[in-house]
């Protein structure tokens, strides 16, 4: 009975120890003369430091540590000439339900480790050994506000595990960026060239699931498109073999070990990440970070758990009972608490300072507060001296929806703070249904870009025109940034503000500036936009049409307000072989190829665990000659997304700074009952705007595969002409099938295409 529940103690910790906050070099700080060690462990009764000359040896050193009553800091100098050694810490406390033990425990300010994170890494991150040549020195592309953000969302091994023009050893590395010549970094190069300013790199933090010695690599054997043999041997190693995408943090500010080439060294892996970091920057790209703050991989007296046996039942958020709430998938961390939130600010602040990272996505960042956040901007954009762009998920859900324990980083929670959250609804509307359907409603649920009412699949689904007009009024909020207070006349006829319009019992339109939207269509969650369209298309669908209509999807990202995010591969038609959920499905499953011949569409049918329930519909898709793309296809998607790039870079019209800006700028045309239900239209007003480039520009999406008219009566007699980029473009229908009547004001759009037409 006596151990049912038990005092949650952390707002106690936090108000007996405040000035614990106040300490600014927790963790190890090292020079010739001697290295510091401070770890926060305010209910130990003794902590002892274990220092060791390498990985794998026996301790040099156990010394008792002093605490300072007023923090809870504990603190012992040691030297000369540490660095380079390795250190854990001996914790004795007092663990609920287990009596008083003693942890032998790496550093949760850890800034590297040894081999599977078993000890931490005495490291000056100041030393020029740790600093590839000219690191201090080098060039950051400018990026002059966030909304001017094109963000391509990648993973290290997903880069060039698969890339035969880097050497063997670096595939799946950080070293892997360094190859200016390879086929990836050519990649990312002319990416840059077209306008794309950040890679987001999938977790590269010290993460549990991937082991960093010994991981395999299995064995695919050749089998049909639809055969569960891939998988099959896919999942016999899944949990041993050399990928995962990370989402489970082992130590926050460390990089993760097997992306180094030698993990046992600590030092490779801060040198090299540095170089993979500095490669970017001399590409034109910045480099963003996900950081998943909001849980650890374990908790407890677990192998793997880090804080909980530093400070047991701290760093945690607890349910009624105490007990740990897992609304996340995993243990969920209390960033409300002072010091949790103080170790995410103080992680990001060193990885913004040290590793030169430019932007952050934060991983279910809604279970975070927002004042926390604010406070994390403020602080790492003080002390790297330039504005660190944040962005997150800000899904409401769990023991914090609706503000239950705190005002949250949420969607609806983050209006003035200048931090970006995703935005679903212009998603779900390109897609079609939802991200979590299942059977029969994935082909059913049609989106607006593959045939809802104007192209049914005979799959089921029984729209209307209604539905499609709805559809077109969801995507407009995205293209109008989300503004609250953007007006639009509805499918309906009705003049709206964009928050009056309901997204599944929520506002459509929830910002009050445009930084604060991020723009999507697919990212790593869910099936691909080419794999969800293999769904929803219909069969008869030639595959040319398959890559226009997902660069259909990619232009109406790039033509909307607020900040543009593309999942790697996108421009590639990548396919995960309908994979709903590949974050431990392997490298077969997540295969990029920059030689651009293979989307790896008909690999073999996905993993069972999380797909299986689908395969009766998925199997015969993949079987499917007809849906797989071939090079000349993905070609043309390449040249067609990186054409999209040149054109929101070419005019600050597609990325203006402010609601006002976009309010008093942009009008959409055919809206309402009459308009045209498959053409999407919006006009710029360029007039005295900084960086317009144009007087006007009026945009069309024609998502039918059947040429469109629309007459924009306001247009009549202006001096259009198509926007410079279409004239040289991969899209020569554009170029040679688009028509501006000037007396009428028609403008006429070829079949799957996206026109834009400029006034000088």
């Amino acid at each position: 009975v006596q151990n049912a529940t038990t005092a949650q103690l952390a707002g106690g910790l936090d108000d007996l120890f405040s000035a614990a906050t106040q300490v600014s070099d927790l963790g190890v700080t090292s020079d010739a003369s001697a290295a510091t060690f401070k770890v926060w462990a305010p209910t130990a009764q003794r902590v002892h430091l274990c220092v060791y000359p390498s990985g794998t040896s026996q301790a040099s050193r156990i010394v008792e540590m002093t605490p300072a009553p007023a923090t809870g800091v504990w603190r012992a100098s040691q030297g000369p000439n540490l660095a380079g050694h390795y250190y854990r810490y001996a914790v004795q406390v007092f663990v609920r339900g287990v009596g008083v033990v003693r942890n032998l425990v790496t550093d949760p300010y850890s800034v590297s480790l040894t081999t599977d994170s078993k000890r931490s890494y005495v490291a000056n991150l100041d030393a020029p050994s740790l600093k590839p040549a000219g690191w201090d020195t080098q060039s950051v592309p400018p990026v002059p506000a966030q909304e001017d953000m094109v963000i391509y969302e990648l993973h290290v091994r997903d880069f060039s595990a698969n890339d035969p023009t880097v050497p063997a050893a670096d595939r799946g590395k950080y070293r892997a960026f360094t190859y200016a010549n390879s086929n990836g970094m050519r990649h990312l190069h002319s990416l840059a060239l077209a306008g794309l300013t950040d890679v987001h790199l999938l977790p590269v933090f010290d993460i549990a699931s991937v082991p960093e010695s010994g991981c395999v690599t299995p064995a695919i054997p050749a089998a049909a498109p639809d055969s569960e043999a891939q998988q099959a041997a896919v999942t016999a190693v899944r949990d041993t073999d050399c990928f995962n995408w990370g989402y489970d943090p082992y130590h926050y500010t460390a990089p993760e070990g097997s992306y180094a080439s030698d993990a046992a060294d600590g030092a490779r892996r801060i040198f090299e990440f540095r170089q993979m970091v500095k490669a970017m920057h001399a590409a034109g790209l910045r480099v963003g970070m996900d950081v998943v703050y909001n849980h650890t991989s374990a908790s407890g007296q677990n192998e793997k758990s880090v804080l909980d046996r530093v400070v047991p039942g701290y760093y945690h958020r607890l349910d009624a009972n105490g007990n740990i709430e897992r609304s996340t998938c995993c243990e969920n961390t209390a960033t409300e608490n002072a010091m949790m939130g103080k170790l995410m600010i103080d992680s990001v602040a060193t990885w913004a300072t040290q590793y030169k990272i430019d932007s952050f996505r934060f991983d279910l960042m809604a279970h975070q507060p927002r004042s926390v956040m604010e406070q994390l901007k403020a602080t790492v954009n003080a002390a790297t001296g330039r504005d660190i762009f944040l962005v997150g998920g800000g899904w409401n859900f769990g023991e914090v929806a609706d503000g239950a324990r705190f005002v949250q980083a949420s969607q609806l929670s983050l209006n003035g703070s200048g931090i970006g959250t995703f935005s679903d609804r212009a998603r779900d509307a390109v897609r079609g249904g939802g991200p979590f359907d299942g059977g029969q409603s994935l082909v059913a649920n049609q989106g607006y870009i593959s045939g809802l009412f104007y192209d049914n699949n005979g799959g089921g689904g029984t729209p209307t025109v209604s539905d499609l007009m709805r559809g077109a009024d969801l995507i407009r909020v995205g293209l109008a940034g989300s503004l609250r207070d953007y007006t639009v006349k509805t499918y309906q006829d009705a003049t709206v503000r964009l928050d009056q319009i309901d997204y599944n019992g929520q506002p459509a339109g929830y910002v009050t500036d445009p930084q604060e939207v991020v723009n999507y269509v697919e990212n790593h969650d869910n099936q691909t936009l080419f794999d969800i369209n293999a769904y929803k298309l219909p069969l008869g669908t030639p595959i040319e049409d398959r890559a226009r209509v997902q660069m259909l999807g990619a232009a109406i990202n790039a033509f909307s307000q607020g900040v543009t995010y593309f999942h790697a591969g996108i421009d590639t038609l990548r396919s995960k072989s309908m994979d709903r959920n590949s974050y431990n499905s392997g490298d077969w499953f997540n295969r990029l190829d920059w030689s651009y011949a293979d989307n790896y569409f008909g690999t073999g049918a996905p993993p069972q665990a999380d797909n299986g329930d689908n395969w009766s519909i998925i199997k015969p898709l993949l079987a499917n000659p007809d849906i797989k793309p071939q090079a000349p296809q993905i070609t043309l998607a390449r040249d067609m997304f990186r054409d999209l790039l040149q054109i929101r870079a070419s005019s600050t019209l597609f990325r203006m700074r402010s609601a006002a800006e976009v309010k008093s700028r942009l009008v959409f045309a055919n809206t309402g009952s009459a308009q045209n239900p498959v053409v999407l239209a919006g006009h710029l007003d360029g007039n005295g705007y900084a960086g317009a480039g144009f007087r006007e520009v009026m945009y069309f999406v024609n998502v039918d595969k059947l040429p469109q008219e629309v007459t924009v009566a306001t247009e009549r007699g202006k001096a259009y002409v198509l926007h410079p980029v279409h004239l040289a473009a991969a899209d020569r229908r554009t170029a040679n099938d688009a028509r501006y009547d000037a007396p009428s004001g028609k403008f006429t759009i070829p079949p799957r295409s996206a026109v834009v037409y400029v006034v000088n």
